[in-house]
């Protein structure tokens, strides 16, 4: 790496400890305790027998200042910040000094001592010995202080997206609200298990590399195992996998995994993202809403304390029960068209031209549909919603409706204008699902992401009995999103892809 001045000379701080035989980077740390451990122990200690609290502390450099023959620092870790309280008659001298020349913002050090409060007040350790447990030679990006109505206001210390995103170590070091996000995100999934637990559902792993793709409309990602001499595919869905487990008698599945889809990049589009998948049986689409309605508003009480949230300008409530819409009438409300009354594309399309809509030539009906919904109506479902009962040209996993063949029972959930989950009846009968495999495949051209493949052993787990099932869906991502108020993908993912630098 090329190092700027500042770096250099905190190179050279390591190299003159290491040349006087002192580890800059150590192998172990002896803790005693977390910062918060150490706090709530002394307050503890402090309001009962008042018997001194000894501690040996680890974390991060954050601020650091020297008076005479004082130095104060503060550290922080996982749990919090404490205050480090250097004497020199505690320390000595020469540790003093070191402390001085060697130590900067961003090291890692331990100290040992003993917790006190200061004259002003803080929970501070007294610190008789430390030592570097890493140093850091790049400085972390500097925070800025303005005062405010005679405070001081610290400001985020990393603003700009593309760092944030590309540097996400430092974003994390540097903005707390970032590292809350975080831990908001493992507790909605941490609760997304436990109301599944609950209800008898069995956690389950399927295969990330499939020979054929399916369960959803994308584009894969197609990669090849050389010794096999096959060509395989990242999964799109964990769909048909999960449901042949229904056919093996386990009646209650869920996974909770990464699929991956080869389309654009967008605010709610990652390549690589988050899914939770659970299929049930004997249940149907109807019960699957109740459950979603539930299980969203069960994982924000525990995930936030509360079930109302915030989200791009729009406070919405969480409680059950939510508002259901039949996706005929919605699209009926929004552009005036009843799609029930036009049965194929031609006749669909000129509707849309009449209507001054745009239109994309020689698309397939159920493209025509989901262009409506996607444009039209789905900006309008603020507060929580169903749409059910779909197009079956657009829905070939789900059961049709009993007397109605073209529609399917079908809904999708949306909060905030933005689509987040997605349940079936599933189709259970595997000579209708041969159809409708054959009939995809004739309706699209071989390159279009709708275009669904023929899955023969799926039929084949199919003609064996498959239970009737309720089935469902959600980007994880989003509800995260949801439930933290962030307007992108990005800033809910650890790692989003970007676009490559010329300069990397």
């Amino acid at each position: 790496m090329e190092l700027s001045d500042l770096e250099k000379i905190r190179l050279a701080k390591l190299q003159r400890m290491e040349a006087e035989g002192i580890p800059p980077f150590p192998t172990r740390a002896h803790l005693t305790h977390t910062t918060r451990q150490a706090i709530e122990a002394f307050e503890a200690a402090e309001a009962g027998s008042n018997t001194p609290v000894e501690a040996t502390l680890g974390g991060r450099i954050r601020s650091l200042r020297h008076m005479g023959k004082l130095s104060f620092a503060h550290i922080e870790d996982s749990t919090g910040r404490v205050q480090l309280f250097f004497r020199i008659n505690e320390v000595g001298e020469e540790l003093l000094a070191r402390l001085r020349e060697d130590f900067d913002l961003g090291d890692f050090v331990e100290a040992s001592g003993v917790m006190l409060r200061t004259r002003t007040g803080e929970v501070s350790l007294q610190v008789h010995s430390f030592r570097m447990l890493a140093k850091a030679i790049t400085p972390l990006p500097a925070a800025k202080d303005e005062v405010v109505n005679g405070e001081v206001v610290r400001h985020a210390a990393l603003t700009d997206p593309e760092t944030r995103y590309r540097q996400r170590y430092a974003d994390l070091a540097v903005n707390p609200e970032v590292r809350e996000i975080f831990r908001t995100r493992a507790a909605v999934i941490a609760a997304l298990r436990q109301f599944l637990d609950e209800r008898g559902f069995l956690e389950v792993e399927t295969p990330i590399l499939q020979p054929i793709y399916g369960g959803a409309a994308a584009r894969p990602f197609v990669t090849y195992h050389n010794q096999l001499k096959q060509q395989l595919y990242l999964r799109i869905s964990f769909e048909l996998y999960l449901k042949r487990l229904l056919v093996g008698g386990l009646d209650r599945v869920y996974e909770i995994g990464r699929d991956f889809r080869n389309e654009g990049i967008s605010f709610k589009h990652n390549p690589e993202f988050t899914q939770l998948e659970f299929y049930m049986a004997y249940a149907d689409y109807l019960q699957i809403m109740e459950m979603t309605e539930q299980m969203i508003s069960f994982v924000a009480e525990k995930a936030l304390g509360g079930r109302t949230i915030t989200f791009r300008g729009n406070t919405v409530d969480l409680t059950p029960p939510w508002k259901r819409v039949e996706l005929r009438q919605g699209l009926m409300d929004v552009t005036g068209i009843d799609i029930n009354a036009h049965p194929d594309a031609a006749s669909l399309e000129t509707a849309m031209r009449e209507r001054g809509l745009p239109v994309k030539p020689d698309q397939p009906r159920g493209k025509l549909i989901d262009g409506l919904l996607g444009d039209y109506l789905e900006p309008t479902l603020i507060e929580p919603t169903f749409l059910y009962n779909y197009p079956r040209d657009i829905s070939p996993l789900a059961k049709s409706m009993p007397g109605d063949p073209t529609t399917v029972e079908r809904f999708e959930g949306f909060i905030c204008g933005m689509e987040l989950c997605n349940a079936f009846t599933e189709l259970n009968d595997p000579i209708d699902q041969e159809a409708r495999f054959l009939e995809m495949g004739r309706a699209y051209e071989d390159a279009d992401e709708e275009r669904h493949p023929m899955d023969e052993d799926y039929l084949r787990a199919m003609a064996m009995g498959m239970p009737p099932t309720g089935g469902f869906g959600i980007g994880v991502d989003r509800l995260v999103m949801l439930l933290t108020g962030r307007p992108s993908i990005r800033e809910i993912i650890l790692f989003p892809h970007l676009r490559g630098r010329e300069d990397e």
